[in-house]
């Protein structure tokens, strides 16, 4: 019997905690992730540290922020020396599988893994560097842009749905694997699915499982370009929101087809439960549930992700494990940089190797007292931005800081839709003061800002420099090794049949005599 749980680490793509039934939203349908949320922890007020994929991931990865793995964009390498949770929990004994996306960038594609079930959905070189030294080009080809909106719509099958389908069909089996061929072994798995990040195109089963009368739509109205805070004007820009006619039909659309990919992704999680049931493993396992960040999705005129407001920012975080924690709501602020040091202990991992940005949350799961101190802490420096923007988050209070914009401090109790920036209000200019000095101490912002800039150039050469000549591309290539799959001439075929066989049959006894 094995002395550790075994870890199901789920990540989901772009799903605001905003729009589940679990952080209060009235339409959006997950009887999956509401048993979790029912039965488990829930961190009410999560925050992606920095608010795109494959940094967040890396943070998540790592417990680091962005200045400290160098993976400050969607196109940086996140580097083989830097420990994962999946190399703190080899050291304890795990297997450790990853079958998802994960947009590692650069040649290695494990990062502490063991073994990878699938290929990652987005590249794995450096052709989506950004340039902030030209803050006004716009990168057409892989920036994002309206077409997800405009064409919101029904879909039996897209390159994501495509993908989701197999990251999920591999996940189960893999967990039918474990059960049925290293039982006393504790394994992580971790399950990474592209949904509900835009195009939002949904199978009809998912899409009619909601009317277009009940979709809510955006709380918080546009505003006039002119008005919007620089940062916000930026992401307009970005992603040409001005090239397209957005009207109501469109946005209801898009927020339908997103409600129903987050029903279709709580149905492949369902699947998932459901395995672990079946092998009677389920009661034996901590599920994790979080995202890498969140998505606009209309709100204030606005796309996507790339900023540090609420919808594109703040995300779910679920742990369940009944039979060790909850349930329990936690409000204090945390982020998904404290992912990588809590699942290391959960393990049971003692001292890490590299002191984390983020913080072993196993007390507070374990039913310790909030902190009213507690902060969380965010770096973004991808595109959109044009010099470090930097988040901290602490009891009711966000600010947010960058050298080239006016700083944000919302009271997130009194204004929850962060429409009143206080920041320049002399009854809190004290405090935003006191806040400012704390980044720039915790930070160096001038410094981080000469990192990314060099790290943009060499980059962006490099990947001219690939075009030429012979190039092996980093993207990972599954392996399956066919040898050892079903039955071979290697194996006793009896021997095979019964191992593979979930629940075991009685091996008969043979006549005597």
């Amino acid at each position: 019997m094995k002395t550790k749980p075994n870890i199901l680490f789920v990540m989901v793509d772009q799903l605001a905690a905003q729009y589940l039934p679990a952080y209060g939203h009235k339409v959006v349908k997950t009887p999956n992730i509401d048993r979790l949320a029912r039965e488990g922890v829930v961190f009410e007020q999560c925050y992606s540290s920095s608010p795109l994929c494959a940094p967040a991931r890396a943070t998540v990865m790592s417990g680091l922020l962005s200045s400290r793995t160098g993976v400050f964009d969607n196109a940086a390498e996140f580097p083989s020396a830097t420990p994962t949770f999946a190399h703190y929990l080899r050291m304890q004994g795990y297997r450790t599988c990853l079958s998802g996306k994960m947009h590692f960038v650069g040649p290695d594609q494990l990062h502490g893994y063991e073994e990878r079930l699938t290929t990652d959905i987005y590249p794995a070189d450096f052709g989506w560097t950004p340039d902030w030294s030209k803050p006004h080009d716009r990168i057409d080809w892989w920036y994002h842009n309206m077409t997800s909106v405009k064409q919101a719509g029904i879909a039996e099958i897209t390159n994501q749905l495509e993908y989701d389908d197999e990251v999920a069909f591999l996940a189960r089996r893999k967990i039918f694997d474990y059960a049925r061929y290293e039982r006393d072994t504790p394994f992580c798995l971790q399950v990474s699915f592209t949904h509900p990040h835009d195009p939002y195109a949904a199978r009809a089963k998912y899409w009619n499982l909601y009317k277009d009368t009940e979709i809510d739509m955006p709380t918080v109205g546009a505003e006039a370009l002119a008005n919007m805070d620089p940062h916000s004007q930026r992401l307009y820009d970005m992603s040409a929101m001005q090239e397209y006619e957005v009207n109501e039909d469109d946005i209801r659309s898009s927020r339908h087809g997103y409600y129903a990919n987050i029903s279709y992704v709580d149905d492949l999680i369902g699947g998932l439960i459901e395995t672990l049931d079946t092998c009677g493993i389920l009661d034996e396992t901590v599920i994790v549930l979080t995202s890498d960040h969140g998505d606009f999705l209309g709100e204030r005129g606005l796309w996507y992700k790339m900023s540090f407001r609420d919808p594109a920012a703040r995300v779910p975080l679920m742990v369940w494990a009944p039979k060790r924690f909850g349930p329990r709501r936690v409000a204090e602020p945390v982020t998904i940089a404290d992912i990588a040091p809590t699942l290391s202990a959960i393990g049971g991992v003692g001292e890490l190797a590299r002191e984390t940005d983020g913080r072993n949350l196993l007390p507070l799961l374990e039913g310790a007292a909030e902190n009213p101190q507690g902060t969380a802490w965010g770096e973004y420096c991808a595109e959109g931005a044009i010099s470090p923007m930097y988040m901290l988050r602490r009891g009711k209070w966000k600010y947010v800081w960058c050298a080239v914009d006016p700083a944000q401090l919302f009271d997130m109790q009194a204004d929850p839709l962060e429409q009143v920036n206080l920041a320049g209000h002399a009854d809190h200019a004290a405090m935003a003061a006191g806040f400012a000095r704390e980044i720039m101490a915790r930070f160096e912002p001038e410094r981080v800002n000469r990192m990314v800039l060099n790290s943009q150039k060499a980059r962006l050469m490099m990947f001219q420099a690939m075009k030429n000549g012979k190039h092996f591309p980093w993207d990972f290539q599954p392996l399956r090794d066919a040898s050892e799959q079903y039955t071979r001439n290697h194996m006793d075929v009896t021997v095979r049949d019964q191992q593979s066989r979930l629940p075991q049959a009685k091996v008969p006894e043979k006549k005597k005599g």
